[in-house]
């Protein structure tokens, strides 16, 4: 079933999934990250060089997964800790804390400086993984995150992959805003989002990766129930 669900419906699964079946938050960054990095391993073969985008938020801590994920299946893995990593989620934290441990390739870019020298280590080969903007996106995007988008959009690669959203997309009304991510690939979660109807130029072709939630929450939030 082709269902899309809002901004509001995938807060109350997430929340739902962890008060009524406990599910903990890392668990499903593990199973979005995994899923994910399936995705991409089975989609971009023969095996080459991804170069990952990760924000503060959850969406950076699900690119922390799949870079783990994507070294473990013999990708050449850079990771890019996009924005201040003070102001990361404790999800994310320790997903980039066992990046850290494993000796993956890691470039700070707290600034628009950094965040360019990290575009411009993008090789046409590439593949480029956004993990920069979830779904609770609203509004414009702030400095220096919204020039990095702009610069990833530029660059030459192989191809641009979107997790769950592509950053700077209004998930609910398929808007962009000042700072788009134009993907060829969204990998997005549990279901299609409500704006992604409108918003092909963005989202490109489209993927569902499972996180591990009972269908049956699924299906209640879906209908509204409690």
């Amino acid at each position: 079933m082709n269902r899309r669900l809002t901004q509001e419906q995938v807060r109350r699964i997430d929340r739902l999934a962890k008060d009524r079946y406990g599910l903990a938050g890392l668990v499903l960054m593990e199973n979005a990250g995994r899923n994910a990095a399936t995705i991409i391993d089975h989609t971009y073969q023969p095996a080459g060089t991804v170069i990952i985008f990760c924000g503060a938020g959850n969406n950076g801590g699900d690119g922390y997964v799949i870079a783990r994920h994507l070294h473990n299946a013999r990708w050449g893995v850079r990771v890019v800790a996009a924005g201040d990593r003070s102001k990361m989620t404790p999800d994310a934290r320790a997903n980039c804390t066992i990046v850290e441990a494993m000796g993956l390739e890691l470039f700070d870019a707290p600034d628009r400086a950094c965040g360019h020298a990290a575009v411009e280590s993008i090789k046409p080969q590439d593949i480029v993984i956004d993990a920069l903007l979830g779904t609770g996106f609203q509004g414009e995007v702030r400095s220096p995150i919204n020039e990095l988008i702009l610069e990833i959009n530029k660059a030459p690669r192989r191809a641009l992959v979107a997790i769950d959203v592509p950053s700077g997309l209004d998930c609910d009304e398929g808007t962009a805003s000042n700072a788009t991510i134009k993907a060829d690939l969204t990998i997005t979660f549990v279901a299609l989002k409500e704006g992604f109807a409108v918003a092909a130029p963005y989202v490109g072709r489209i993927e569902i990766a499972d996180i591990g939630v009972p269908k049956e929450l699924v299906d209640a939030v879906w209908n509204n129930e409690r």
